[in-house]
């Protein structure tokens, strides 16, 4: 069928969703949120309006009272969830679903890994290596109840100018992040969670966060093939089973309308050869809200052509608002039908796969440090001998930030408290004054800094914290490039 199901698994989910009412087909292509840490409450919500699951947010994320995920609290949240999918005799597992990118968007940290921000993937240059993270990452999402995770990022960044995706894009090279996104979202799949290609047809190229207001992308269609479209023509041809439209409203298709509520944008989606479920953007995000209030997107995009509605801003308005769309004809009933019949037909496939065994929270601790070995990148200052002497200072970036320099420092032999002074670079920061410059985030404030020295990092995890300090001590080499520009410095842009 081009997208991972067989024809079983769409004459079932046929046969599953002819038997529905319009109630029960309204609740199949809704995924929404709930707020706080009252799983049973939302259950009773997703049985009540027969939602395909639900997505787990950072405030619906149980805590221990040391600041980590209660991985056992959670786990239970996430089985209530799936029992409730389930409650009307439904054959499938319902869609509990989760944002963990790595790097800024993570809403699972400690004890689950943590890993760099998805840029090291380019900077690293390496599909294996990027297939092998995807597949530990979701193994441990697995472990605690999550079938979907949406990720990865496939848009190409421009460069500073782009305020939203910055370091969640993998490369500023739509052929890097194609094939690297491919094996990261094809190692997710392998580990029985279920990936979506996000934003289409591309946020890094836009100069507006569409969680608060509407981008614009000017491109031509061709423009847009040549780069923008390139991760998601690649995601589509290796069969991956979800894409994820945004709120960005193209030109060359549809003007003033976005992505993800606009027909003219699916047919385009629909063109490249995907067959999978198209999921828009969270509908509760400024772009949407402020054009569509009172969850009228949710059967617009239904009508446009998507399959599943994420995160309206009330699940009771939109599906009330679907319902009701049917009825008066403004939402054909057979595109409901069409876009149900998918969403079933993904799970039922999921429901029959055999994937990789779930893994421990922290497993991939070893994986998620090599990832920063091999992506951490030298802009200036010495490749194959010690960046600094036996005692730094530290400054910038969190608190915690430098706490795991320090602690990273340690097991290297280096002291903390005189010396050169290395300034940590956070995620927004502004160029430094320094003797060693780090960026932990995007690599473009090292283009302004003023220092002898300079390392992009691209990510904050105490295991990116002991790969810095391997190369700063001198102890181990920095591979990896630049997989964007900065400044004058091309892409590729490394040690030799």
């Amino acid at each position: 069928m081009g997208w991972g199901p067989d024809q079983r698994d769409a004459d079932a989910a046929g046969r599953a969703v002819a038997a529905m009412t319009l109630e029960q087909k309204a609740g199949q292509v809704l995924l929404p949120f709930f707020t706080g840490l009252d799983a049973e409450a939302h259950a009773r919500t997703v049985e009540r309006l027969h939602l395909a699951g639900s997505i787990i947010m950072g405030d619906n994320v149980p805590g221990t009272p040391d600041g980590q995920v209660d991985t056992a609290a959670m786990r239970a949240a996430t089985d209530r969830l799936q029992r409730a999918a389930r409650a009307d005799g439904r054959g499938w597992p319902g869609l509990v679903g989760v944002d963990q990118e790595g790097g800024t968007v993570a809403r699972l940290r400690a004890p689950l890994t943590e890993w760099p921000a998805p840029m090291s993937y380019g900077a690293a240059g390496n599909g294996p290596l990027a297939a092998d993270a995807g597949r530990a990452m979701s193994a441990e999402l697995a472990g605690v109840g999550f079938n979907v995770d949406f990720g990865p990022t496939a848009d190409v960044t421009m460069g500073p100018a782009d305020p939203t995706i910055g370091a969640r894009s993998i490369s500023g090279s739509a052929d890097t992040a194609a094939a690297v996104g491919t094996a990261f979202a094809k190692g997710m799949l392998n580990a029985g969670v279920v990936p979506a290609a996000k934003h289409f047809p591309g946020h890094g190229s836009v100069t507006v966060n569409s969680h608060e207001g509407l981008p614009v992308q000017g491109a031509s269609l061709e423009q847009l093939r040549a780069k923008d479209l390139k991760p998601f023509q690649a995601a589509i041809d290796a069969g991956l089973p979800m894409v994820m439209t945004g709120h960005i409203a193209v030109k060359a298709l549809q003007p003033g309308v976005p992505a993800s509520v606009s027909p003219a944008s699916y047919a385009e989606l629909r063109r490249m050869g995907f067959k999978g479920v198209a999921v828009t953007d969270a509908l509760n995000m400024g772009a949407i809200v402020q054009q569509y209030p009172n969850d009228a997107a949710a059967p617009l995009a239904l009508a446009a052509g998507a399959d599943l509605v994420l995160m309206p801003a009330s699940v009771d308005a939109a599906h009330a608002a679907i319902v009701n769309a049917v009825r008066t004809g403004t939402l054909p009933a057979a595109r409901l039908n069409e876009a149900a019949q998918r969403v079933a037909t993904m799970q039922l496939w999921r429901g029959r796969s055999q994937p990789a065994p779930a893994r421990a929270p922290g497993s991939g601790s070893a994986l998620s440090e090599q990832v920063s070995q091999q992506a951490i990148t030298v802009l200036a200052g010495p490749c194959n001998r010690p960046i600094i002497p036996a005692s730094v200072r530290v400054s910038g970036g969190s608190e915690q930030d430098r706490a795991r320099f320090a602690a990273a420092a340690r097991r290297a032999g280096i002291g903390i408290g005189a010396g050169p002074l290395v300034t940590l670079i956070g995620y927004g920061g502004s160029p430094a004054t320094a003797d060693v410059a780090v960026s932990l985030d995007a690599p473009w404030p090292l283009e302004k800094s003023v220092a002898p020295a300079k390392i992009a990092l691209y990510g904050r995890s105490q295991e990116a914290f002991d790969a810095l300090l391997g190369v700063l001590a001198g102890a181990a080499a920095a591979p990896g490039k630049l997989p964007v520009a900065v400044g004058t410095q091309a892409p590729g842009t490394g040690c030799p």
